[in-house]
């Protein structure tokens, strides 16, 4: 094969490492073709193992821009979320049942748990992401990382220990879900406070990201109460322009609302058993370029 057909195969791998590492779907993508150019660049008679040049091309890519991002990051204006990875709009919640061997890829780009990743060091991110959700042996990673594998075995305990005490509760099965959808649905279209607080979780959280660019809470709403009367509170004050259509980001039921067909919000639910548990709402209009305009 020729440099085009390898790295077209290996196209996906290289965005879901960039996505996971950076929680943006632009800036990924940009990355995953940075790499491609410098792959370009490359005699293919030299390579031993194009997989293992790319994962290591586009982790180091990944690494120098959060570097660089961090100054950026720390004056970011209110609370931080991942871009979302928009998987299905409109026509339902897109929830199904997944092979066991896709389970923990599919956690893994949940919105609760990029926040989670986002909580590790950038390397301590990169070693945990190769590991425990692409495989590679800690020896494969030292050799990318340019790291001792001792260290590598390291980092990595420690990231699985902090992501295993953190990590959201199990999910109830998708039937459960899309039904506590189509209740949440309901209740903030009648405005039934009463409704509403019996889909959520006694101790549900709800997180803004507007980067400082349109209103938005900028510290966590907690508990059943306050974040059905928060959510009741924006359905009242919404445009009667505003269409608001469910979907799928990040293997999350989601809905997403347009104002002249330009997106203008996505609110990502995790769901446990006893209820709704997070809700994050995206606002900053830079992380909704990857949205469709709605037609």
């Amino acid at each position: 094969m020729n440099h085009e057909a390898i790295f077209n195969r290996l196209r996906p791998l290289l965005f879901s490492i960039a996505y996971r590492m950076v929680g943006s779907v632009m800036v990924a993508e940009d990355l995953v073709q940075e790499a491609y150019l410098r792959w370009h660049q490359v005699e293919l008679a030299g390579v031993t193992s194009p997989k293992a040049y790319l994962t290591t091309v586009t982790t180091r890519l990944c690494l120098d821009y959060l570097r660089s991002a961090q100054v950026e990051r720390e004056s970011y204006v209110g609370l931080w979320l991942p871009e979302p990875l928009v998987q299905q709009r409109a026509g339902g919640w897109g929830l199904g049942g997944q092979p066991a061997e896709q389970l923990l890829q599919a956690e893994s780009l949940s919105m609760a748990f990029l926040v989670l990743l986002q909580s590790l060091s950038p390397i301590q991110r990169a070693i945990f992401l190769l590991h425990d959700v692409f495989d590679y042996t800690y020896r494969e990673i030292a050799e990318m990382l340019g790291e001792k594998e001792a260290t590598c075995r390291q980092l990595g305990r420690r990231a699985r220990q902090y992501i295993q005490e953190q990590r959201p509760r199990f999910e109830p099965e998708p039937a459960r879900q899309a039904q506590l959808m189509e209740q949440f649905w309901v209740a903030c279209q009648q405005g039934d406070l009463s409704r509403l607080m019996s889909t959520l979780a006694e101790d549900v959280a709800l997180w803004s990201d507007s980067g400082g660019k349109v209103p938005a809470a900028r510290k966590p709403v907690q508990g059943a109460d306050p974040v059905a009367r928060f959510l009741l509170g924006i359905v009242r004050r919404a445009s009667a322009s505003i269409q608001v259509v469910p979907g799928n980001a990040n293997g999350q039921p989601a809905i997403f609302a347009y104002q002249d067909g330009t997106p203008t919000a996505a609110l990502l639910f995790q769901i446990a058993p006893e209820g709704i548990a997070h809700i994050y709402i995206v606002l900053n209009p830079d992380k909704l370029q990857a949205l469709l305009p709605l037609e």
